[in-house]
């Protein structure tokens, strides 16, 4: 379903192979990162990086979302992440949001009830979606630990158990948001299991 979507938006450079395919699919034409990816899976860069580029391959020329404004202190770290792909020659394209457009997206989300937190990621590339897209379907927008019709475990991602940042974002404030949207029929939340007809 993910593949057959004409416009699709993945967020913190989820694996998308060695079995992910099945589920998840490979068509990406925007990419996210979070810069603490950097720091912890690449070294902030300041080492070797082909490993890094080469993980990009599995995107294509997908455009990658750099938050090189989002916060003084991950500027470098951008910046060297922009560097990189263009001294290895990587055909992924770089792209930055306007500071003034992240603020925005802060008051508007607090002006429907939002606490006062960091958005994550996912509701802003939501956000972003409902701007350019006629139709918004949302994937791995679950933020409990349990599935909501099998009831078996879940991990926060897929790919790994790395655990929700509740310090900086409120996961299940932002849900409850995009559940409303979807109850009005304004974007589709999808949580049933892979490949289920939902």
């Amino acid at each position: 379903m993910i593949d057959s979507a004409e416009f699709v938006i993945r967020c913190n450079l989820p694996p998308l192979s060695n079995g992910y395919e099945k589920h998840v699919g490979m068509k990406t034409h925007l990419v996210t990162a979070n810069p603490s990816i950097f720091t912890k899976k690449y070294g902030s860069l300041l080492g070797r990086r082909r490993m890094f580029v080469e993980s990009l391959c599995q995107y294509g020329n997908s455009m990658l979302l750099l938050p090189a404004f989002s916060f003084s202190l991950n500027t470098e770290l951008c910046l060297r992440v922009l560097y990189t792909i263009e001294d290895f020659g990587s055909p992924i394209q770089p792209v930055f949001l306007n500071p003034k457009y992240l603020e925005s997206l802060a008051v508007f989300w607090r002006s429907q009830g939002m606490k006062e937190t960091r958005l994550s990621t996912g509701i802003m590339m939501t956000s972003l979606a409902l701007e350019l897209c006629d139709d918004v379907h949302l994937y791995g927008f679950w933020p409990f630990s349990v599935h909501p019709h099998s009831f078996q475990d879940l991990t926060n991602h897929y790919y790994d158990d790395a655990k929700a940042d509740k310090v900086f974002h409120s996961m299940s404030d932002e849900f409850k948001l995009l559940l409303q949207l979807h109850n009005q029929g304004v974007l589709k939340l999808h949580l049933g299991e892979c490949g289920a007809n939902e």
